[in-house]
């Protein structure tokens, strides 16, 4: 074909110096220079319509199955050219119809590309600055604009979710959104609860700790200690914390702290028999497995005291706290599980900004100056100029 080109033509099986298979030329380029080729607009059929059909047809099939399996591919560039790919063929049917030479089929490519990226993916402000930075090409604005309006509003319409919202469903990945539902004001934390919480006691047997882990695949178990009965007869019990499953693991295949009777007391240096690193979250694995972790049927009969593993710390809500409050801490402190608990009968104390600072924490805890990070902001909160803080 007559006009400027990149000098990145294919021949394949073609003969002659001066030929080249355009198909070949989609397929076996990379992928930036495809692009590049599908968006030119200085050459005249540089493509048949065949061979973009086929491309299209091609590609599309490879892209949706490379997607759905645990490959990172990506599903940007491939739209940008199967979106390119028809919008030239769209560029040469007008062409064919109305006759007029002066359509660019580049331009259509790009239009192609906008329409599919904003109708599978519903992109709108972003796409249409990338595009832009693509062709460098201002004038263009106004066509993209409008076929990413129309693309989103269509695929909106037929009531399919965005490609990454449904491939989220799919996966049943419990993402939260931005915002809780209007009706997350109505309920509260009691309403949303786990009808089935399996928790563990302060001491438990070796065995029904192995039982619970195969049974289940819970990452947190609360762990509550059980005090004697009160004058009615009933027990009473308290909430210690948290015990994580990559913990009980870990403290499994140690047997560190494994007793044979449940009123024996771990002496304190054991704690420092285990590695930090082992209670750590693996990066590139899921981590250790129960099928790893060999044990005997006099192991199963042991004891563990979990206190000495628990999160005593971990977040808990009131049973009564409000749905959208809990949706809230969830999606602002990234939890993964949260403990519900009955609403307390006493108040211990209140905590207001001032007593976070740390002169007033110094004040009362003196033993602690030699250890602060900086005594500067000390300094400036007790001169006269600085002012006075009040609760």
């Amino acid at each position: 074909p007559k006009g400027l080109h990149y000098g990145n033509f294919v021949r394949f099986t073609c003969s002659g110096d001066n030929q080249y298979n355009d198909l070949a030329t989609i397929f076996f380029n990379t992928q930036d220079d495809a692009i590049r080729n599908l968006f030119s607009s200085e050459m005249d059929q540089e493509y048949s319509p065949a061979a973009l059909m086929t491309f299209f047809c091609f590609f599309f099939l490879l892209a949706v199955i490379t997607y759905g399996i645990s490959v990172p591919s990506g599903l940007f560039v491939p739209s940008i050219l199967c979106g390119a790919a028809y919008g030239r063929l769209v560029g040469m049917l007008m062409t064919s119809i109305t006759g007029n030479i002066e359509i660019k089929e580049g331009t259509y490519a790009l239009l192609g590309a906008a329409s599919f990226i904003g109708g599978a993916m519903r992109m709108t402000v972003s796409m249409c600055v990338i595009l832009l930075e693509l062709t460098n090409n201002l004038s263009l604005l106004p066509l993209i604009m409008l076929v990413l309006l129309v693309s989103k509003a269509t695929a909106d319409v037929t009531g399919i979710l965005p490609i990454y919202d449904l491939h989220i469903h799919i996966k049943k990945v419990p993402l939260l959104e931005a915002s809780a539902e209007r009706y997350f004001r109505h309920l509260t934390a009691s309403d949303a609860k786990s009808n089935k919480c399996v928790s563990f006691a302060r001491v438990e047997k070796v065995g029904f700790i192995v039982d619970v882990l195969k049974s289940c695949n819970h990452n947190g178990f609360p762990v509550v200690d059980i005090h004697a009965t009160d004058s009615n007869g009933q027990e009473q019990s308290s909430l210690l914390g948290v015990v994580l499953r990559n913990h009980l693991l870990v403290v499994l295949k140690k047997k560190l702290s494994f007793m044979n009777d449940p009123n024996d007391v771990i002496a304190p240096l054991v704690a420092f028999q285990y590695d930090s690193t082992e209670f750590m979250k693996p990066i590139s694995s899921k981590g250790m497995k129960l099928s790893e972790i060999g044990l005997t049927d006099e192991e199963l009969e042991m004891y563990i005291d979990l206190s000495q593993f628990v999160n005593t710390s971990s977040y808990t809500v009131q049973e009564d706290m409000s749905l959208a409050k809990v949706h809230q801490l969830f999606r602002g402190l990234g939890l993964r599980h949260l403990c519900i608990v009955p609403k307390p009968n006493e108040i211990l104390g209140i905590i207001t900004r001032k007593d976070l600072l740390p002169h007033h924490i110094e004040e009362h805890y003196p033993e602690v100056k030699h250890i602060s990070r900086s005594t500067s902001y000390a300094n400036l909160s007790k001169s006269p100029s600085f002012g006075s803080f009040s609760k």
